[in-house]
């Protein structure tokens, strides 16, 4: 989860790990360090609990010589956050420093070893242990630096992508990685790491994406090499990035949560093109086609996935189970590996991912993997642990997401569920052509109506954000292919403005959560006018009847919710096939709003970071 850069060059290495940590500040923001190779003599090494900017202010007009260094922006495992427990972390004798995201499982045994040998700790993390081990191999080993790493990668057990350099070795710079993601970009002369390409593309297109158990030695006399733990020679395969620059930035807008949910009307158009025709009427998403046979032919579709990857695997769910008529679970991937869960060859697990690099659903994915199902992936990130591990698998093409909010990943996943429902029901002849040809009109016209619903309905969630700002709790209410909506509304809410709110089933809430209502409780509701309709419009009479205050979702033209509702807003017409797409906008416009409104960090939200790359 944390955020690594490196450099080596003739550019002052300064600068541009700065930019690259700012670039990785949503993967941690809980402290930030540095450490530069000014010469073979010197590492000078900075780090600070807080900001990226908190380190910029803390060095100040310290030395910054050097052209190679290493950075590190941390989410905290082991340790709490402070200046100590920050990265980089010195080996015993100072002349080894290494950046680290992942966790070492066996550090306290390895720990103790190193101590009874002399060594002393200063920080309670692991990675500290990691870098005196390899410390203490090379002197004792006498071999060189990328031996002596190699040999101890062999010796923990965990994930990690480690950053490494050393005064003994100024022209040198080594990577590696397991489990947690790592890439190297190729420039002029010059090379680049990182925990993804962000910090890359600005100097680059050229990259290396590392696999697990890979070494890069990057010398500066001859270039790069890579090796296996194994200490096998490997081909580097070079990757041309797509990604560019100016979408890493916010565009004019106040955050880059508000800028995404804005762009949303874009990246569902991009997850459509060439995938979906109305006028030809036909949906083909070429990453999959050639398991399309697998997959009209599965016994069973389990969907595993984490956080809002997770929301959106639930209204898959709904869509191929209603269009294709197979079975579908959705598993939380951090449970479903533990379980011990039963895993035929002829079942299709699908993950979901925004960064596909999420370590428990890699985990459980590999455990498919094993017991012989066919396994696909869903992921935003090209390149990515996920996007190579799976036997095929489609990209959401979102574009960057950096708001650790996840907004327009959300419905773009939503979106390619959708046409995955649609294109299995075709094959398998279990949805009406009538049919099939009306709701892949409905997804045509998804992005235009997104485009009119996010202009007319933000001043609308502000004024509703400003009246309810201050509650202490919510619900959200949501029935059929809905009720997803309401957990990833109720997850909007608490994630980015620390209010305590809660998804359910609209039905359900008399079971329980109904005992909460009085007249300081908001209740969202959506209550769209479809299947559910009249049931809902029951539900929210009983919240009215214990006084409490109902924000729904509505359709236009609807007057029955409008009355009953204390405050409301308007989605455009349309089937209840993309109903949780637009229903989606509202909530994220409303939880932003309330966040800003609170003063929260609505990009960094305290605790959280994007892309979960540790069990």
């Amino acid at each position: 989860m944390c955020g690594i850069v490196g450099y080596i060059g003739d550019k002052k290495a300064y600068p541009i790990l700065i930019k690259g940590l700012s670039r990785l500040e949503y993967r941690g923001y809980d402290s930030a360090g540095i450490a530069l190779l000014e010469n073979v003599d010197k590492i000078n090494l900075y780090k600070r609990k807080g900001k990226v900017q908190d380190l910029v202010d803390f060095i100040g007009d310290e030395s910054t010589v050097g052209n190679v260094g290493i950075g590190h922006t941390r989410w905290a495992t082991h340790g709490p956050p402070n200046d100590t427990n920050a990265h980089p972390h010195y080996s015993g004798n100072s002349r080894i420093a290494l950046v680290h995201n992942g966790i070492i499982e066996n550090y306290d045994t390895i720990k103790e070893a190193l101590i009874k040998k002399g060594h002393t700790f200063t920080s309670d993390t692991d990675t500290e242990v990691l870098v005196h081990l390899i410390e203490d191999i090379q002197e004792n080993g006498g071999v060189s630096l990328e031996e002596a790493i190699r040999i101890a990668l062999n010796e923990v057990h965990g994930a990690y992508a480690i950053v490494v350099i050393s005064k003994d070795e100024p022209d040198k710079i080594i990577g590696a990685k397991k489990s947690s993601p790592l890439v190297v970009g190729l420039g002029e002369d010059e090379y680049y790491f990182a925990s993804d390409a962000t910090p890359i593309v600005e100097y680059t297109k050229n990259v290396v994406y590392l696999e697990d158990q890979q070494i890069a030695i990057v010398d500066r006399k001859n270039g790069l090499r890579i090796i296996s733990t194994s200490n096998k020679e490997v081909s580097p395969y070079v990757q041309e990035l797509e990604m560019e620059l100016e979408v890493l930035e916010k565009g004019g807008y106040d955050h880059f949560m508000l800028k995404e949910i804005y762009e949303q009307p874009r990246a569902i158009k991009d997850s459509l093109r060439g995938r979906l025709n109305a006028k030809e009427g036909w949906v083909s998403l070429g990453g999959i086609k050639d398991y399309e046979d697998q997959i009209a032919k599965a016994n069973r579709i389990i969907i595993i996935a984490c956080g809002t990857s997770w929301h959106a695997g639930l209204v898959g769910e709904y869509y191929i189970e209603d269009l294709a008529r197979i079975p579908v679970e959705v598993e939380y991937a951090s449970e479903f590996r533990y379980r011990n869960p039963i895993i035929r060859k002829d079942d299709v697990v699908i993950a979901i991912s925004q960064s596909g690099e999420t370590a428990d659903t890699i985990a459980a994915l590999n455990m498919a993997k094993e017991q012989g199902a066919t396994i696909l992936g869903i992921v935003n990130v090209v390149g990515s642990t996920i996007s190579r591990i799976t036997d095929a698998g489609t990209y959401t093409h979102a574009g960057p997401e950096i708001g650790v909010a996840s907004t327009k990943a959300f419905t773009t996943q939503v979106s390619l569920l959708a046409m995955m429902a649609l294109m299995i029901g075709k094959k398998r002849g279990t949805i009406e052509d009538e049919r099939f040809q009306r709701l892949i009109e409905e997804m045509e016209m998804l992005p235009t109506k997104l485009e009119g619903l996010i202009e007319k309905s933000n001043e609308f969630c502000i004024t509703i954000a400003e009246k309810y700002k201050d509650a202490s709790n919510a619900l959200f209410l949501g029935r059929g292919n809905n009720f997803p909506i309401a957990l990833e509304g109720a997850l909007k809410l608490k994630e980015i403005s620390y209010i305590h709110a809660e998804g359910y089933p609209a039905a359900e809430m008399k079971h329980g959560p109904i005992a909460l209502i009085d007249e300081e409780m908001p209740i969202f509701v959506i209550a769209t006018q479809g299947a559910n309709y009249e049931k809902v419009v029951s539900n929210i009479q009983e919240v009215k009847a214990r006084k409490g205050k109902v924000i729904a979702i509505i359709t236009k033209g609807d007057t029955t919710v409008k009355e009953l509702a204390d405050d409301y807003i308007k989605i455009p017409d349309a089937d209840d096939f993309v109903v949780p797409i637009l229903a989606t906008i509202p909530f994220q416009l409303m939880s932003y709003h309330i966040a800003v409104m609170r003063n929260c960090n609505v990009d960094q939200p305290r605790n959280l970071a994007k892309s979960v790359t540790v069990e």
